[in-house]
């Protein structure tokens, strides 16, 4: 058992960097440098100077590194299927014809505008909304890391500075060979076993890539279904938090009409009891005042049955 009044035990400091990075990045651009220095200074007064070191390297991201950051930290299963989609591509890219190109290219867009919009409505919640600008380059983003590995890796960190730029195109199968021309060299005449083996080849490729499609295809429209959903989702929220605010506002006002009845029942009741205590003060006076004329009455008739009496 710990001795009462003892520090607990510091973590490792490379944890403790992790940590303050990840909340680092974690902070809107208008608040980084602020964020870094406290956080630079609560290391060194604990003794941190590695950490202390890397929080005063770190450099503030753009507006939108840090809303493709924060669409990563935001939807944690979203950004590992989007990451899977584009292992899936970039491999299905390698052996695909110019149409299944076509096709994978215009499900790739349609994901990334559903992502990118995402990522813009976390900014705008967030009080940060991105200018068109910044939503491009958040698009931009998304293509690099669905097209290059590197690219991919970096936004996994969730600790981008800036955009990312993706390359022209998605790789393809034997680019790095085919030389500045980019034209492949004319085969030698084969012979026929060496035919056949190559047709076998190139039939066990084309099955290879047709696997290879349908898996990217499946992997780029669930996606874009989980994407719709989610904004679905988000619509629903919306809509139920305002019926939500709207009724509060109504039991606000209710409360507040109750709360003057009862105001104005009590100074009623107020006014009833002190006219109740003053008529009861008057009927007391009354009957005081009537038993005093009765008094008075009686004594009256008693001396007229005096005074009417011969023998007296």
């Amino acid at each position: 058992m710990a001795r009462k009044g003892a520090r607990p035990a510091r973590p490792a400091a490379g944890q403790d960097a992790e940590g303050m990075l990840d909340e680092l990045y974690a902070t809107p651009p208008s608040d980084f440098v602020a964020r870094r220095e406290r956080l630079a200074a609560e290391a060194e007064r604990d003794g941190r100077a590695d950490d202390a070191r890397r929080a005063h390297a770190a450099r503030r991201p753009t507006l939108a590194a840090w809303a493709a950051n924060l669409l990563l930290r935001s939807q944690p299963q979203e950004s590992g299927r989007f990451l899977e989609l584009g292992r899936a591509l970039r491999e299905a890219y390698r052996s695909l014809d110019a149409d299944g190109v076509r096709e994978l290219s215009e499900q790739r867009r349609s994901v990334v505008s559903a992502l990118s919009r995402q990522a813009a409505e976390l900014a705008r919640e967030a009080g940060h909304p991105l200018s068109g600008a910044a939503r491009q380059d958040v698009e931009s983003t998304l293509r690099a890391v669905l097209a290059d590995e590197d690219a991919a890796q970096r936004w996994a960190t969730g600790r981008l500075e800036s955009a990312l730029t993706p390359p022209a195109d998605f790789p393809a199968r034997g680019a790095a060979a085919a030389g500045p021309s980019h034209r492949p060299a004319r085969p030698a005449p084969a012979a026929p076993d060496t035919r056949s083996r190559a047709k076998d080849e190139l039939a066990e490729r084309r099955r290879l890539r047709q696997r290879q499609l349908g898996q990217a295809r499946r992997s780029a429209e669930a996606a874009d279904r989980r994407l719709r959903a989610l904004s679905a989702e988000r619509a629903d929220a919306d809509a139920s938090l305002q019926q939500a605010r709207e009724r509060h506002d109504r039991a606000r006002e209710r409360e507040s009409a109750a709360e003057e009845r009862l105001r104005q029942a009590r100074q009623e009741l107020r006014q009833a009891e002190q006219e109740r205590k003053e008529a009861e003060e008057r009927l007391r006076t009354a009957a005081q005042a009537a038993d005093r004329a009765g008094r008075a009455a009686r004594e009256a008739a008693q001396e007229v049955d005096r005074l009417a009496d011969p023998s007296t």
